[in-house]
């Protein structure tokens, strides 16, 4: 099973029906931390993000992260030979996620109703762009879209520009995050309930994003004024200054002095007694003023200065880190975030640490993505018990 029989997820059966991001993502996440995912694809093409992003000698480097500690399982889902293969791994597994359309489930016979008929304390998270139970049901569904559904998309940019997406699968990402928790929460009822029977989790990729924007629907429902894009800034004390300042070196530093107390230390580097008793208003005024005199003060110094400063002066703030920073700095270093990892096709391979961090059982990153149909006879043959004569049955006829 598991390659970390300390992890937390240790013996935790996870069977993957879903490509990309979104599903995938979920079960990264389970497998990082012990769960045994078995990442079913198709034999001739595979996933489809084995392709996708940035190459290196002729090798996609996504998916080394993406499918890191997974077993790779091709199986043919079209034919009807590849449809019972997937359900006895349903039978097997404790977990099944899928973003596939509902109406391709249904057709293939894998759907929550049959899968949890075969296997009654099944849990299952399906991952669709609008949700199992709307009208949109059937329709495709990609993260971009999500992002634009859950308001995200409208609140990021600045007030005279135009809406703006995150650099990376920002709703892909965090539904796979959800899921995870989702499935979490499945598998403490199980443990707890004897009556437990079944669990299915229907998670549409604008709802994650759209429950953490707390105050947006309130705020629309209650003032009748659809919160808008503010750049870097965010709600919070009225007297408070949250943004992004450029440095006289180029580099960009976020100050992050957004509650009363941090707000009047920010006013005191700067010369100034900031009266928090100041009606809302006359507080604003004021945040503005600090705000330009602290963009003035910034331009006018490297970043390194900058940074210094206002770490003395106990003002919260970071430089705005690419990768190269992010490889560089020491409490990244310090808390062992960055791993090496060997590759058959690469050499060794630095990508993120197992997050979160359990101390007393730790998950860990024991192998990058599989070539595809890479554990097969391993799948096949032990997780299901299948005897070398149908193993070679399914090779022949092409449905693995």
């Amino acid at each position: 099973m598991s390659e970390n029989d300390r992890a937390a997820l240790h013996g935790l059966k996870v069977l993957e029906i879903a490509q990309l991001v979104a599903g995938p993502m979920a079960g990264s996440l389970l497998a990082d931390l012990g769960a045994d995912v078995v990442h079913l694809e198709d034999p001739a093409a595979g996933d489809p993000q084995r392709r996708i992003g940035a190459v290196r000698d002729g090798t996609h480097l996504w998916w080394k992260v993406a499918g890191r500690n997974k077993r790779s399982a091709t199986c043919d889902l079209r034919s009807s030979g590849g449809q019972e293969l997937a359900r006895s791994l349903a039978r097997w597994a404790d977990v099944v996620v899928t973003n596939f359309r509902l109406e391709t489930l249904e057709r293939w016979g894998l759907d929550w109703t049959r899968l949890v008929a075969e296997n009654p304390a099944l849990i299952m998270l399906h991952v669709s762009g609008f949700g199992t139970d709307t009208s949109l049901r059937n329709s495709p569904g990609f993260g971009k879209v999500g992002e634009a559904m859950s308001g995200v998309v409208n609140l990021t940019g600045f007030p005279d520009g135009p809406p703006l997406h995150a650099g990376y699968s920002n709703a892909d990402s965090l539904t796979g995050l959800m899921g995870a928790f989702a499935i979490q929460t499945a598998l403490y009822r199980r443990a707890n309930d004897a009556a437990f029977a079944g669990e299915f989790i229907d998670l549409a990729l604008f709802e994650a994003h759209y429950r953490l924007i707390e105050w947006q629907v309130i705020i629309q429902d209650q003032l009748g004024v659809p919160p808008m894009r503010a750049g870097n800034q965010l709600p919070g004390f009225a007297g408070g200054v949250v943004n992004a300042f450029s440095a006289k070196d180029g580099k960009w530093i976020t100050v992050s002095a957004g509650t009363p107390q941090s707000a009047r230390t920010l006013a005191q580097m700067l010369g100034e007694d900031l009266d928090l008793t100041l009606p809302e208003s006359e507080l604003k005024v004021t945040a503005g003023r600090l705000e330009g005199q602290l963009a003035s003060w910034i331009a006018e110094r490297p970043s390194s200065e900058v940074l210094e400063h206002l770490a003395a002066s106990g003002v919260v703030a970071s430089k705005i880190y690419s990768a190269e920073d992010i490889m560089d700095d020491p409490t990244y270093a310090e808390r062992n975030d960055i791993i090496t990892v060997d590759d058959e096709d690469l050499g060794p391979v630095r990508m993120q640490a197992v997050v979160p961090k359990l101390r007393n059982h730790a998950g860990r990153v024991w192998r990058v993505g599989a070539p595809l149909g890479a554990d097969n006879e391993l799948v096949y043959k032990e997780f299901l018990g299948m005897s070398d004569a149908a193993y070679a049955d399914l090779e022949a006829s092409g449905v693995i």
